[in-house]
């Protein structure tokens, strides 16, 4: 009955038998489950992984199985940590399919593929962007990861954006948190939502990437250098994966001028408790760091300078206790605050 929370059936068999005999040993428990004693031992140790049984008060070396209450609420938890981690695993998954897609079309560009249009150069993805935004008919989903974004794009996208919106269009961005720091981007993202437009930020975005109508999807070909070259794509089955992906992404994405969260009382320790008491950015640090990516890397990612990303790292580290980046990781684990690696 309680697989779908993680436990097998000798695990759920045993730990009921020490709800209802709370003093009996292995022997026993053993006889009680029809199961043998070897098998109970490791049943054990696996329901002592699972935080459902601890050693006994008393100090006399026995185990004693924690109260139900307590003990489903932490399977819960623990679920929902593996259905978070499983999601972004395959949200990555979809990224880096789309971005495999690209480099493929760029690698072969002689041979025509359905669903893939290459593009070379800057004026031609500027030229397809322009032809795509005067076809376009219901709906513009769009990924910028590039952080803050320049006086002269901001001042050359306002004519189209302003026109996609005077159509009825509509236009949902997601930008990376740092520019909430930026004011031209705080300023232009107001002056879309004034209109219609609807823009959220999140710590980290996988690619570059415009949708129109849910049926064209224009994605660069190096994340590095996005005005090297680009590909249109119109597949069904790719197009499905991309607008789940920015689906998702959006679901999780912060609206752009909302209040921002107080900070947490850390009290006179310095030292946080819980995962949730750290903030989007100081997560994704984390995770990274854990990933083994360099300050450079690190401050690609979430759009801030390597010196900032250096300096999130080590407040993380000092926080934690952590010598090395590694070790930060493996301490992020044990918290709670990274969920437990496969």
């Amino acid at each position: 009955m309680l697989t779908t929370l993680g436990l097998d059936p000798a695990a759920e068999s045993v730990y009921r038998s020490m709800l209802r005999r709370p003093e009996a040993d292995v022997a026993e428990l053993a006889r009680d489950c029809a199961l043998p004693e070897e098998e109970v031992r490791a049943v054990l140790g696996r329901l002592s992984g699972l935080a459902l049984v601890r050693p006994s008060h008393v100090g006399d070396g026995t185990m004693r199985a924690v109260s139900p209450d307590v003990g489903m609420e932490l399977l819960m938890v623990r679920q929902q940590a593996e259905i978070a981690a499983h999601q972004q695993r395959l949200e990555a998954s979809r990224a880096a399919a789309a971005q495999l897609i690209a480099e493929y079309a760029d690698l072969r560009p002689a041979q025509p593929s359905p669903g893939v249009e290459q593009l070379i150069g800057l004026d031609a993805i500027r030229d397809r962007l322009a032809r795509l935004t005067r076809e376009v008919r219901d709906e513009v989903l769009s990924l910028a990861p590039g952080g803050a974004q320049t006086a002269d794009n901001l001042a050359a996208a306002r004519p189209l954006d302003g026109e996609l919106l005077g159509r009825g269009v509509v236009m949902r961005t997601i930008y990376l948190s740092s520019v909430r720091n930026d004011r031209p981007t705080v300023d232009y993202a107001d002056w879309l939502t004034a209109r219609g437009g609807q823009v959220r930020t999140l710590t980290t975005l996988p690619t570059r990437m415009i949708i129109a109508d849910r049926a064209t999807a224009v994605i660069p070909v190096s994340s590095a250098d996005s005005a090297a070259g680009a590909v249109v794509l119109t597949g069904q089955g790719t197009l499905d994966a991309l607008c789940a992906l920015f689906d998702g992404l959006w679901a999780a994405a912060q609206p752009l001028g909302s209040a921002p969260a107080a900070a947490p009382d850390r009290g006179t320790g310095g030292a946080l408790d819980a995962r949730d008491e750290l903030g989007p950015q100081e997560q994704a640090v984390l995770a990274f760091l854990a990933e083994g990516h360099t300050d450079d890397s690190i401050g690609k990612r979430l759009g801030v300078s390597s010196r900032t990303a250096r300096r999130m790292a080590n407040d993380l580290m000092d926080r934690l206790g952590a010598r090395s980046r590694f070790e930060a990781g493996a301490r992020a684990v044990q918290r709670g605050w990274l969920p437990m690696p496969d």
